[in-house]
This record gives structure tokens, C-alpha cells and sequence, in this order.
């Protein structure tokens, strides 16, 4: 396959590794060169998906194309220029030349519900900050575009990514700042980066156009659990708790769901690296020796 990788960071450059070790011909859109995508066997080519004009000169004729962009900033209005616009740009310069299957990677920051309750795709998705609405309608933008227009998109709303170099409550407990919030039974719902690259290819190979995938591990956990596993597997001592404040917890977006993956697995047929966090975290503190 000819498969187009936008935005090559802690995920797309992974991904384009391995889909080139696969043996597929794989481009990787970056605004500025970078000597990691040939390193890693990734055409590179350059372009900025908020500036369509620079789109216009690019290649064409992509199998498969994956949007894994980031933005750099995060405010609600660097989110609307990346990922709104920026889907709305692909659309427009992917029309001329369609590919067999988009992968667009949401986020599960979408779903609002705080009460504890399962949550599955078929879910309400109402987002309690502003960048979560904008990422609901980016995917709204490319269901529609499924829908009118045929166009092959998949959309993987990705749990809190961690791995090397990345987790935020793993560097927390790292620094000695971890806390535990409140009684500490608010869900954590997570996904290994390994994980990720492989339920992104699992969509391309069968992911049906216009369906949403939850990709998310195995099992959320409560927070004071993640932490107590974290303390007996270093041999540290417990965060403190301290009061949760509902002000922050809004202004933060926190929210307390257990996301299902049933359908990711049931139709894509994936079957995870490290299906809970203690796979995931074990590798992890072994790669540190810590």
C-alpha cells in the first residue's frame, strides 16, 4: 500500500516505522524536515494542512491516509485551526484523488459522563471543555463527509496515551508529586502507544467507513488503584490524598467513565500488546530500570 502518514510525532512516526517494516511505501507529512522520518524508511514531504495552498503541489494517490496531527499549543483556537480546518483542508485536497481508507485519531475527551457509567461508542459524546467540541465536530466534519460523499473515514477516539517518554501520572509519581484526588475512585482510561499504532492499522486493514472505535485498553482503573500498584511495584510510598476541587476538576475537563472496547476488538479483530496498564507500566519501569 501507498499510505500517507499526517503528522509524524510520538505516534505517526512509530506508525510509519511500522508500516514500513510491513513493506508498505509510506509518506510522512511534516511542515519541516526532520532526518528522523528517513531514518525510520518514511518519504517525507512537506506541507502545513492549516495552509491549503501548500497541499496543492504534494503527491497524490494514497491507498491508505492517517491523520495523527497534534496540536502544538492546545488552546481551543490553535485546536480549531489544526484539527477542523485541518480535516476540512484534507477533504478538500483528497477529493481529487481518494484514498481506499482514512484513519482519523479523536480523542475519548469527547464523552463527558462523570458518573462512573460504561461507555461505548454508541454513547452520548458531549464534551465538557471547548478543544473536546472542537475535536466532536472534526469528527462530525468527516462522518458527514462518510455519509454525503462516501469518503472512507474511520475515526479511533484514543484513551490517555503513555509509553516512553509520555504519562503524565507516571512522571507525577516519578517527581514525588502525585496526588491522590478526593476518595480517589475517579476512572483512568488508558492506552499504550504500541497499542495504538496497532489498532490504527487494524482500522485501515478493517475498520468500516463512517464507524467510530473506542481505542482504549482493557481495563480503566481507579486512580487511588493505579497508584497503590505504581507504589508496591517501586517500593514507594502511597500519594497523599487531598480534597478534590470541583473548580478545577471543570476548568480540567476531568471526568469519571469506563470506556469500552469491545467493539475495537470484536470488529477489527485487535488484540492488544498490553491489555491493562501493568503490562504496559512493567515494560516501561523495566526499559527505565528503575
Amino acid at each position: 500500500m501507498r499510505i500517507l502518514i499526517v503528522g509524524c510525532g510520538y505516534v505517526g512516526l512509530p506508525l510509519g516505522a511500522e508500516l514500513v517494516r510491513q513493506g508498505h511505501e509510506v509518506y510522512g507529512l511534516r511542515r519541516s524536515a526532520s532526518a528522523e522520518l528517513q531514518a525510520a524508511g518514511i518519504t517525507p514531504i512537506f506541507g502545513d494542512i492549516t495552509q491549503p495552498e501548500t497541499l496543492a503541489t504534494l503527491p497524490a494517490g494514497f491507498d491508505w491516509v492517517v491523520n495523527c496531527v497534534a496540536s502544538s499549543h492546545g488552546g481551543v483556537e490553535d485546536y480549531r485551526r489544526v484539527y477542523l480546518q485541518g480535516t476540512r483542508h484534507l477533504l478538500a485536497w483528497l477529493a481529487v484523488s481518494p484514498p481506499q481508507k482514512f484513519v482519523y485519531t479523536s480523542s475519548t475527551g469527547v464523552y463527558g459522563q462523570d458518573d462512573g457509567s460504561l461507555v461505548k461508542e454508541t454513547s452520548p459524546a458531549t464534551p465538557v471543555t471547548e478543544t473536546g467540541a472542537v475535536l466532536r465536530e472534526t469528527e462530525d466534519l468527516l462522518l458527514a463527509a462518510a455519509g454525503k460523499k462516501k469518503f472512507p473515514a474511520v475515526i479511533l477516539r484514543v484513551a490517555g496515551i503513555y509509553g516512553p517518554e509520555r504519562g503524565h501520572w507516571f512522571k507525577q509519581f516519578l517527581r514525588d508529586e502525585a496526588r491522590i484526588e478526593g476518595d480517589g475512585t475517579r476512572l483512568l482510561n488508558m492506552i499504550h502507544r504500541d497499542d495504538v499504532i496497532g489498532c490504527v492499522i487494524a482500522a485501515l486493514r478493517s475498520g468500516r467507513a463512517g464507524e467510530i472505535y473506542n481505542a482504549v485498553d482493557d481495563e480503566p482503573v481507579a486512580q487511588r488503584d493505579f497508584f497503590r500498584w505504581l507504589a508496591e511495584s517501586l517500593d514507594k510510598p502511597l500519594p497523599p490524598a487531598v480534597p478534590a476541587d470541583a473548580s478545577l476538576a471543570r476548568k480540567r475537563g476531568v471526568t469519571n467513565k469506563r470506556i469500552s472496547n469491545r467493539k475495537l476488538k470484536m470488529e477489527l479483530g485487535y488484540q492488544f500488546k498490553y491489555p491493562t496498564f501493568r503490562q504496559g507500566y512493567s515494560a516501561e519501569i523495566q526499559r527505565l530500570n528503575l
